[in-house]
């Protein structure tokens, strides 16, 4: 098939698979006479498995250990395991760093009862050190 099709079955825009090609993470396709790249059902799967472990935040880094794992079916999953719990790991600490923010946010929103900039407990609260 070729990469329009392959980009509408997996969702994923043309550009980006190209990217993915040059990135090492989906194998270069073989190329028909006209130089128009093929592919098989395979990397349909792959695209996929890349697409769902992108929407988790996963590094590029990390999906290619993924990927590469994936050709060894006898091996240990705990290359598996470490990425996904680092993975947490990092959306715990986001997280606490976003309610840390929140918090922040609100009370700078509930600061101010002036209706002058020039007397905004807001702005002075932003220039202060």
């Amino acid at each position: 098939m070729k990469i329009s099709e392959l980009a509408t079955k997996t969702r994923v825009p043309a550009k980006t698979i190209r990217y993915y090609e040059t990135a090492g993470l989906l194998n270069t396709p073989l190329r028909e006479a006209n130089g128009y790249r093929c592919y098989s059902t395979d990397d349909i799967d792959t695209l996929i498995f890349i697409r769902r472990c992108r929407e988790l935040n996963i590094p590029i880094d990390e999906i290619k250990q993924l990927v590469a794992v994936q050709r060894k079916p006898e091996a240990s999953c705990d290359t598996v395991d470490n990425i996904i719990a680092e993975q947490l790991a990092r959306v715990r600490q986001t997280q606490q760093e976003l309610a840390q923010l929140e918090q922040a946010l609100a009370m700078l929103a509930t600061s101010c009862s002036h209706k002058q900039v020039q007397n905004c407990a807001i702005l002075q609260s932003l220039k202060a050190d």
